[in-house]
């Protein structure tokens, strides 16, 4: 995992002198302030110039406003990035016009990795193949490491699916929190 951090980082000081004056499209490196946290996987990030942008971390799902865990996950997140440099590395752009991307914090560090390791958010493997996501889920559940201490915890796609379907999932949690 040292090396493909290395990597990373190496790919962020190459492509960060690239001329930003274009649109921002897929491969992009930037780099801003975190300005918001919306909630486990959801942030803005200031550019320069005064241009925000909404960022959707890649590889990820954390719990949803009212699902277990939700106000722990936006506040490890918010922790972790809240006010601090970091860079973003764009995978896309999703159907909400946010940024999906990977980002990294000034030691290297990369936030949807962090989330999951936490126990904190869930590797999201319908739009991501990351094994390196993959594998510190699995060691989260194992460990027992935050949503993973409820025996069955519902994923937020599945929340999101029975609230489509008018159903409320309100008293659906067994929770420890």
């Amino acid at each position: 995992m040292q090396l493909y951090l290395k990597i990373a980082l190496i790919l962020l000081v190459f492509t960060s002198c690239v001329n930003r004056n274009n649109p921002l499209k897929k491969g992009d490196t930037i780099t801003g302030k975190v300005v918001s946290v919306i909630d486990g996987d959801t942030f803005d990030l200031l550019l320069k110039g005064n241009r925000k942008i909404r960022v959707r971390m890649e590889g990820i799902d954390a719990p949803e406003r009212g699902m277990p865990f939700y106000k722990v996950s936006k506040n490890y997140l918010a922790q972790l990035c809240f006010n601090k440099k970091v860079s973003l590395v764009i995978t896309g752009i999703d159907g909400h016009d946010r940024f999906l991307g990977f980002t990294y914090l000034d030691d290297g560090s990369e936030l949807s990795h962090e989330m999951i390791k936490a126990g904190l958010a869930w590797h999201f493997k319908k739009y991501n193949s990351d094994t390196i996501l993959s594998n510190l889920e699995i060691e989260a559940k194992k460990l027992k490491r935050g949503l993973w201490l409820n025996e069955n915890p519902m994923a937020p796609w599945t929340n999101r699916s029975l609230h489509r379907q008018g159903i409320s999932t309100k008293d659906s949690f067994n929770i420890v929190q």
